[in-house]
């Protein structure tokens, strides 16, 4: 169903609404009737990412000054690959010259609604994954603190009364700050409606399988060694800096679900049967196959996968090139894995996708192997991204904006995920977010 025949037919929008009710819990909950799904899969395609080589598919033209041009990310966009100067795949550091075979039947451009030029104001990292996930600029916000305006997770489970374990935040490390982004300080909302924070390939990586994999009581007086070991390993994944470790409203069911869960985990990654994308690669490959196994244990109503591995386009502009094509490989994976493998989210699912901003125009200078410079981002090139939006109640094979014509602001992604799941008007209510309109009221 189309969405605009969806709004009419469902009466999403304010005659829907209900007045709310206070669960056991003590959480407000605000019954704002039909969801378009139950479940939100946010993918922050973070780390910069450049237009030229993603969405306008113009491959080395706008870079290198090499005359070659094509489409590298052809699970999520319509087009055909480059056919010459292939350095973007698998094989040799340096050479790349084997592409990623395609994996979805259908783009997912095809299947939903792109936003092909969005305007992206915070360009710095994590000011720009905060932005994704607070609806705010916090232009002045630095790092190593906590954001001061609610994340999108403490909306939801404030207003809607979602439990904790129906609310993750997968990050592919613990570098920027990034999980200071669970949830914030502000005093309306807080870490009682933070999300559980994920860094797989830190959790199961080589400190998790020394600290955590064989985890067991340790006696204080014999083994203070592996018991501060083990502390300065939390202390560093979760930013406590000697703090007590926040409570985000687990219960101990949820708990024992969760250490269940670390312990399954290990185990199947010592089998060889964690559910990474077929072709291997960089660290986002990695951080999705974990994704998806939270999918598919938790079921959860919302979702952030964080995947950064294009950072690399500061020096290293082929390893940049091949994290975009693996990336892509990644989050093609993702989808097809929910809808073929998740029974409770098949076709019940949005997926967003969205850079938290993107690249300069011109080149640093700095040289990698194949005598490519590199980019950073801070002029008005780095401030245009793209969106994209696919799920139920979505228009498909839907194109809005070109170069000519943004539309669309990063602040905008946090109204789209609050109308999905059906609690925007509580959202707006609070009057805290920079837009009041979501992708879709820009249609």
């Amino acid at each position: 169903m189309k969405r605009r025949n969806f709004l009419k037919n469902t009466a999403l929008g304010a005659a829907a609404i209900t007045a709310p009710f206070i669960l056991p819990s003590g959480r407000l909950f605000a019954a704002t009737g039909s969801r378009m799904a139950d479940h939100v899969v946010f993918v922050a395609f973070a780390g910069g990412v450049r237009q030229q080589e993603s969405i306008l598919q113009r491959y080395l033209d706008d870079s290198q000054d090499y005359p070659s041009a094509g489409n590298i990310m052809y699970n999520m966009f319509d087009g055909a690959p480059p056919t010459d100067k292939i350095v973007y795949g698998t094989d040799g550091i340096i050479s790349g010259d084997t592409p990623i075979p395609k994996l979805l039947s259908q783009t997912l451009q095809q299947q939903g609604t792109l936003f092909k030029e969005v305007n992206a104001s915070t360009v710095g990292h994590y000011a720009g994954v905060n932005t994704l996930l607070t609806g705010n600029y916090l232009y002045s916000q630095g790092l190593r603190m906590k954001p001061s305006m609610p994340t999108i997770f403490e909306y939801l489970r404030r207003h809607q009364g979602v439990k904790a374990t129906k609310t993750w935040f997968i990050g592919n490390g613990i570098g920027n700050s990034l999980p200071l982004l669970d949830y914030s300080l502000h005093p309306d909302y807080g870490s009682q409606f933070g999300a559980n924070f994920l860094a797989p390939t830190i959790t199961f990586g080589d400190d998790g399988e020394k600290h955590l994999k064989n985890a067991k009581i340790y006696h204080p007086e014999d083994e203070l060694d592996p018991m501060y070991k083990m502390k300065y390993f939390l202390d560093n994944v979760w930013y406590s800096q000697g703090k007590p470790l926040p409570n985000i409203g687990n219960t101990e069911e949820e708990k024992a679900e969760i250490k269940q869960f670390v312990k399954d985990m290990f185990e199947k990654k010592e089998n060889g049967t964690i559910v990474h994308p077929p072709v291997g690669g960089n660290r986002d490959g990695q951080t999705i196959g974990y994704a998806c196994e939270v999918l598919k244990r938790f079921r959860p109503t919302f979702s952030v996968v964080y995947l950064s591995s294009v950072d690399a386009c500061h020096s290293d502009f082929s390893g940049y090139l091949k994290s975009l094509h693996a990336t892509d490989h990644a989050v093609g994976h993702l989808w097809d894995y929910i809808q073929n493998n998740i029974p409770e989210m098949a076709n019940n699912t949005t997926l967003i996708v969205s850079p938290e901003h993107g690249r300069n125009l011109e080149s640093n200078n700095i040289v990698d192997a194949n005598a490519f410079t590199g980019f950073d981002h801070s002029d008005a090139n780095s401030r245009r991204i793209f969106n994209m939006v696919i799920g139920p109640g979505v228009d498909s094979n839907l194109t809005i904006g070109n170069e000519n014509n943004q539309i669309g602001d990063i602040v905008n992604i946090t109204p789209t995920i609050a109308e999905i799941l059906g609690f925007k008007n509580e959202m707006m209510g609070a009057g805290l977010t920079a837009s009041n309109n979501s992708l879709f009221d820009l249609i």
